[in-house]
């Protein structure tokens, strides 16, 4: 109750109370920035007492935790966004880790095996055990996550976006588990920006807008209009909104490109697939999970991991083979925003400033090898006050911002590269629906220059709602490509499932 917590020159948390009933999902929105990682980090005992201020109370009594392993012990665990994984390890081994069964010192492997298949299982995750999980893609890995939660048997479950890189398919079996788990006793607290979500699962919602409480109220009080307006002060419409442009000249054209499975050979991720995407338009790449959409994105930009052929074809570059690295694809004028900002989007640890003039370092560098720092400071400076980036200063680190103002600071880089054609996979996962927006901004300002897009996103009203066509993929095949005005989700789905 009454949770405060200060950081230099900003109180992430202040005064917030917040009760979780037995068997409730309790929802907790607000943009990023409003405090909610921080009041996670504060019931996980991230942040031990003495870090924060006020109190938790646990089945009526005050508790004190001095770790993550306190916490869990009392019963609460927490599935975060940003994943808690060892790459190296199985998908068994996560899930069981710190809880291996030991007999005689040693662990006892059939049993660890056979437990943590069992939860993967339950979860519904399609993941091999005993598949390395630097080798999964992020939905994949956000299953073993969620198993690994959920094999603890808590009492209490805290999610952070834990459907930001989910399919549909994934999202229902996660809800009704949920659902399932309410009925059992157990209580969790729901944090996600998707409001459709929130309103099939939620009992109560509680709102925080900077760092305070706005409101708590049962889910039958609130609208999603009403919710977005108290997230953000104001109204927000058409957060999904098609960029008003005409498409234009053919600025990317791909054909027969094919990538073989890294760990199958003979086996094609993608296969013959081709398309075009034109000057001013946003295209939608729409699958399941596994239909090769991050594969294609990724390839595209010169990052594949395994024998990729096909051509490529842009203005001014007759058609000619893969790029073999993304140095390449940038001085062709192609950008890509992955869908794992952590990864592969920005450098957590370096600047704003370094992250935004990454990419184009070559442009400040002086003639006795120097860099022109007031020359990056100046278009740091500018970048962040045009995208609203929330920071101090062009020399704050990136790891301090929140996960909506890191996605613009990767977009930001990309956008001092001014490309010609930008690959976006799954660029709206995990930030709030003011960053959504800002974000689709962006987008419709680039269309409006010329720039081509080409959208992934698990999010479907997302890549309907703002894309001028829809490519469908299922199993690595191109199988329809809609209109906009004929891309509805019964039709895509259709195709995704083919």
């Amino acid at each position: 109750m009454a949770i405060s917590r200060d950081f230099p020159g900003v109180r992430a948390l202040d005064g917030v109370s917040l009760t979780l009933e037995k068997g409730e999902v309790h929802a907790l929105c607000g943009e990023n920035g409003a405090g909610k990682s921080t009041l996670i980090k504060v019931l996980s005992g991230f942040y031990s007492r003495g870090q924060y201020g006020g109190e938790i109370r646990l089945r009526g009594e005050p508790v004190v935790f001095s770790g993550i392993r306190d916490a869990e012990a009392a019963g609460i665990a927490v599935i975060t966004q940003e994943l808690a994984l060892v790459p190296e390890m199985t998908a068994a081994e996560n899930v069981m880790l710190g809880r291996e069964p030991v007999s005689r010192g040693l662990i006892q492997w059939d049993a660890l095996l056979a437990a943590a298949t069992g939860a993967l299982e339950r979860v519904g995750a399609d993941v091999s055990p005993d598949r390395p999980v630097r080798e999964l893609g992020v939905a994949r890995r956000q299953m073993v996550e969620i198993a690994k939660a959920v094999d603890k048997r808590s009492e209490i479950l805290v999610l952070d976006e834990p459907t930001a890189a989910l399919a549909e398919g994934d999202v229902r079996r996660l809800l009704d588990l949920l659902r399932a788990l309410r009925r059992e006793g157990v209580s969790s607290l729901y944090v996600s920006h998707r409001l459709e979500e929130v309103f099939e699962i939620a009992d109560r919602i509680t709102v925080l807008r900077d760092g305070r409480v706005v409101a708590t109220a049962p889910r039958s009080d609130w609208t999603p209009t009403s919710v977005v307006a108290a997230m953000v002060g104001r109204e927000i419409r058409e957060i999904f909104a098609r960029p008003r442009t005409v498409p234009g000249a053919t600025a990317l054209s791909v054909a027969d490109w094919t990538l073989e499975d890294p760990l199958n050979p003979g086996r094609a991720v993608l296969d013959r697939v081709s398309f075009e995407a034109r000057e001013g338009e946003v295209l939608g790449i729409a699958g399941l999970v596994g239909s090769g959409r991050t594969a294609l994105a990724t390839s595209l930009f010169g990052l594949a991991r395994s024998r990729v052929s096909g051509t490529l074809a842009m203005p001014g570059r007759a058609a000619t083979t893969p790029f073999r690295h993304p140095a390449e694809a940038i001085a062709a004028g192609v950008a890509l925003v992955g869908e794992d900002r952590q990864h592969d989007g920005i450098l957590p640890q370096a600047s704003v400033l370094e992250n935004l003039t990454l990419p184009t370092l070559s442009r400040y560098r002086r003639s006795a090898g120097l860099l022109d720092d007031s020359s990056r400071w100046r278009d740091s400076a500018t970048q962040m006050e045009a995208l609203r980036i929330r920071a101090p200063s062009p020399a704050s680190r990136a790891a301090a911002l929140s996960g909506g103002n890191q996605q613009k600071v990767v977009f930001g880089k990309w956008l001092l590269a001014k490309p010609r054609v930008l690959l976006l996979d799954e660029p709206t996962r995990g930030v709030d629906v003011g960053a959504k927006a800002e974000i689709h901004e962006i987008v419709g300002r680039l269309a409006a220059e010329g720039v081509a897009i080409v959208l992934i996103s698990s999010e479907l009203p997302e890549l309907l709602g703002v894309s001028h066509r829809v490519l469908v993929l299922s199993r690595g095949r191109a199988r329809a490509t809609f209109p906009f005005d004929q891309a509805t989700p019964e039709a895509v789905m259709a195709a995704a499932t083919a």
